[in-house]
């Protein structure tokens, strides 16, 4: 049985749920393998629509069922996937949150100014982050490490073998492209991960990792005009 719980219950069977719910048309989130309140809704709504019990729960007879309606289902495209493409569940204002315990990020929260709502977190800690940032129901997050192995830096979006996040990736292209111009750096990585803090935050998140810097405070600058550019897209 998978169903709503604190801890939140976790793998691939989660997983292979949210996707067979996300190609019959029921929006279960992110397919994260995280059985969250979206998902429950979701199977709320598959249960109704079956003239099952709106439990929430997915019992035998729910999973028979989701089984028996996947299997005459001949299209494959996910509803979270179209939703996102089209811009649907598209945030337009909120708090950004900032986060991170190393200079980089301090800096960032630094120079933030009045540009929009900040929540900063002086914290690499990926519960942390995303608790807060979904108490808030921010419309961004932006975390930062130090990664000594990094030559330059590495934006790293929400990105698993079953999906990816296309905003996460956006946003991230943007910021690269901007930095590309702004600085002369000796390398500027976008890449899809599933790294814990992308995968726990609700909206779209972008974490930051970046090498030895001669001039940090310029790094700093170029990030706050290219996230600003990024979020007025």
């Amino acid at each position: 049985m998978l169903y709503l719980a604190t801890p939140r219950l976790r793998g691939d069977d989660v997983a292979d749920l949210q996707v067979r719910l996300s190609q019959l048309g029921f929006d279960p989130g992110r397919i994260d393998g995280i059985f969250g309140p979206l998902l429950h809704t979701a199977v709320s709504e598959f249960q109704r629509n079956r003239a099952l019990e709106p439990s929430g729960v997915v019992s035998l007879t729910t999973l028979v069922e989701l089984r028996r309606v996947a299997a005459i289902t001949t299209d494959r495209h996910l509803v979270t996937d179209a939703r996102e493409g089209i811009g649907f569940d598209e945030v337009g204002s909120g708090l950004v949150v900032i986060a991170g315990a190393c200079p980089l990020a301090e800096r960032v929260a630094a120079g933030w100014s009045d540009r929009s709502p900040m929540l900063r977190l002086a914290s690499d800690d990926p519960d942390v982050i995303a608790s807060a940032a979904n108490r808030a129901d921010a419309r961004l997050v932006l975390s930062f490490a130090a990664s000594p192995e990094v030559r330059g830096v590495r934006l790293n979006y929400w990105a698993s073998y079953r999906s990816h996040s296309r905003r996460g990736e956006r946003v991230a292209s943007a910021i690269a492209s901007r930095l590309a111009r702004e600085l002369t750096l000796p390398r500027v990585e976008v890449t899809g991960m599933a790294l814990p803090v992308l995968r726990e935050t609700r909206m779209t998140t972008v974490h930051v990792e970046c090498g030895a810097q001669d001039e940090p405070i310029s790094l700093a600058q170029a990030l706050l005009v290219a996230v600003t550019a990024a979020l007025h897209k």
